[in-house]
């Protein structure tokens, strides 16, 4: 960031009074522009014991398979943006149920969201992000294939709820190149 967005002044990275991190302050206006982690939303569609997964069409790791999921819009809330996110990238109508996993992804100042979700029936196509969509049985998940540590780990709790009969929020983080699950 170098100029203000308010005035047009150039910015100057520094701990303002009171605070205890560098932030971006304009001297000429006094705005202080604070950069916080973005949130990413997603579901994990369910249908007759299947989940739907989308094979990206854009970077980053165009062609891989991932959760219906993208980056929360101002003005709506986590499940408003969980929904439309499934809608734009595999035109499925899903049910949100409860919050299954919450994980942070500190390296590129992300939280990942995912809800699961129950779809209203089979029909779905793939969105402009997307270059197919497909639902999946558990032996068939491309895990190889697939474009994120968070929604691999995601899947691999969600097959051992679900095998348990019983579904639990998770909450991790990703460390390194593994997702690490706090206990509970």
């Amino acid at each position: 960031m170098n100029y203000c967005s308010l005035c047009a002044h150039r910015l100057e990275l520094r701990v303002p009074k009171g605070d205890n991190r560098p932030r971006y302050c304009c001297a000429h206006c006094g705005a202080i522009h604070y950069e916080n982690p973005r949130v990413v939303l997603g579901t994990i569609p369910e249908y007759d014991g299947r989940v739907l997964l989308c094979r990206r069409a854009i970077e980053p790791r165009s062609g891989f398979w991932t959760l219906p999921a993208g980056f929360m819009e101002n003005g709506e809330t986590t499940a408003e943006g969980a929904l439309r996110e499934t809608r734009e990238e595999s035109g499925a109508t899903i049910e949100l149920l409860d919050v299954f996993s919450i994980i942070d992804v500190v390296h590129v100042a992300q939280v990942h969201l995912f809800y699961r979700a129950r779809m209203a029936n089979s029909a779905f196509e793939a969105g402009t992000e997307s270059l197919e969509v497909r639902l999946f049985d558990e032996a068939e998940i491309p895990w190889d294939d697939l474009a994120f540590l968070t929604t691999a780990g995601t899947l691999r709790a969600f097959f051992a709820d679900r095998a348990q009969g019983r579904f639990k929020t998770h909450v991790g983080f990703v460390e390194g190149h593994s997702l690490r699950w706090h206990q509970r």
